[in-house]
């Protein structure tokens, strides 16, 4: 598969990608991986989602999945079960951060949602170690910011060069039925603006539907996001932030979603996201469209300063069309295949990895590599 993007796919580098950052990583660090065990705070009035079981679905294939490619895991438990997802991975509390790294751990996996008051920002137990500590994950700051799909795609349109569709933010105190019925055409997609997956997104094909589902959704959040629905073919893309062996971000093959459901992709801990998607072809690739948005994604994640991979959600407004950026998530799902009975469980990432001949570890391993140290992480400033 070769990609018509050029500086921003390197395809041999996939190939080619050598084997002395790897031996670095095996002989120098021990990796801990976090999972989501603290309830994300309320942020400007808005609460996202916590996920049940905190990702330690995928913390425990990453776990597993590099001690496999031999190098040194630190785990909670001394002789985890491979069956049991629990066994792997560190609760992001302070407590259970700091429990790692008095267990020897240098590379701390942030497989969770980060906020400025996490401890990985905050706690002073770490701040003596900040310097030799590294992080995998985007700075806690960032994500408090750019986790707002609102306040992202706001920033994006004022900045100018994006392709976004139209969208409108309302609130309990809003005028809902006049902002509903300035809606020329339907159908709209109402959704949470700090949102995990497809949590609360429908598609609703006229005013009273789109009425009726945001009133709903407003008891939950008080801020709701109402946005143009994007009729043509949806794909994903992953860009990568930069490393030692490639040091400016860079974008993944996209990989095709189909199969939704009522408009919208499933959840992929309804659907696996092997059955419903695939990468873009090499003939595919020969549409305009693909490369603008693959640069487009790129853009973004050297604008905000990504230090791990982000993965963009994005669609046509029809079918012919330019695509759209829709999504933009800081933290990807990072599943894959390796323990047993996971074999169908590689991520949309993991997908467009495979593309250019990574399998799940060699994607991971990739990911570690770009690490980023603690005091680093911690001095990030939003560049918007």
């Amino acid at each position: 598969m070769s990609f018509a993007c050029t500086g921003l796919h390197p395809i041999q580098y996939g190939r080619v990608w050598g084997q002395r950052v790897y031996s670095q990583l095996r002989h120098a660090s021990k990796v801990a991986v976090l999972f989501q065990d603290i309830e994300p705070p309320v942020i400007n009035g808005v609460q996202k989602p916590k996920k049940p079981g905190g990702y330690q679905d995928s913390g425990a294939d990453i776990a597993f999945t590099l001690r496999s490619k031999g190098l040194d895991v630190v785990t909670p438990v001394a002789s985890p079960d491979v069956f049991d997802h629990q066994d792997w991975c560190f609760s992001d509390t302070e407590e259970g951060i700091h429990s790692a790294v008095q267990n020897g751990a240098t590379h701390l996996w942030a497989n969770t949602i980060l906020f400025d008051s996490h401890p990985l920002q905050r706690s002073q137990k770490l701040t003596p170690r900040a310097s030799d500590i590294f992080v995998v994950g985007q700075p806690p700051s960032m994500v408090e910011d750019f986790d707002d799909k609102a306040y992202l795609n706001g920033k994006l349109r004022d900045i100018g060069g994006y392709t976004l569709p139209k969208s409108w933010l309302v609130q309990a105190s809003d005028d809902l039925e006049g902002t509903i019925g300035s809606i020329s055409r339907f159908p709209y997609v109402g959704k949470p603006v700090r949102g995990r997956g497809s949590h609360g997104v429908k598609l609703c094909y006229n005013a009273s539907q789109l009425k009726d589902h945001i009133e709903t959704l407003l008891k939950e959040s008080p801020l709701i996001m109402i946005e143009e629905f994007l009729a043509g073919e949806e794909a994903t893309i992953t860009v990568m932030p930069p490393s030692p062996e490639h040091p400016v971000h860079w974008s993944m093959p996209p990989v095709l979603r189909f199969n939704h459901s009522d408009g919208i992709a499933p959840y992929n801990g309804v659907v696996a996201v092997t059955a419903n998607s695939r990468v873009v072809t090499d003939d595919e690739m020969k549409d305009r469209a693909y490369s603008k948005i693959m640069e487009e994604s790129v853009n973004v994640a050297r604008l905000i300063g990504a230090t791990a991979p982000i993965r963009i959600d994005v669609r046509k407004f029809e079918k012919g069309s330019d695509f759209a950026l829709f999504d933009i998530n800081m933290k990807p799902n990072m599943t894959g295949p390796g323990r047993p009975g996971r074999e169908d469980q590689a991520s949309l990432t993991a997908m467009a990895a495979f593309a250019i001949g990574w399998d799940y570890g060699t994607l991971l391993q990739k990911i570690l590599a770009s690490a980023t140290p603690l005091s680093v992480f911690r001095a990030y400033k939003s560049p918007l």
